[in-house]
């Protein structure tokens, strides 16, 4: 586990590796989330370091919870 400054626990998981952890979303899903991230409230899930892209864990299902309710676009 990454601990960041002013964050509890959290990890990076990369978006490759996703399904290895939780079931949902599956990688068709999650790459069409990080693809519209800017557009569907997601984009402080993701991070990019170099060429990959991390999933921050407890930021990603803090994201779900906010746009929980809200009509798909």
């Amino acid at each position: 586990m990454m601990k960041t400054p002013g964050d509890t626990k959290t990890r990076l998981i990369p978006i490759t590796q996703w399904n290895e952890h939780h079931p949902w979303p599956p990688a068709g899903g999650m790459r069409h989330l990080r693809f519209h991230c800017e557009t569907n409230g997601f984009a402080s899930a993701f991070r990019k370091v170099g060429a990959r892209v991390l999933v921050d864990e407890a930021e990603f299902f803090r994201c779900v919870e906010r746009t929980n309710g809200q009509a798909a676009a």
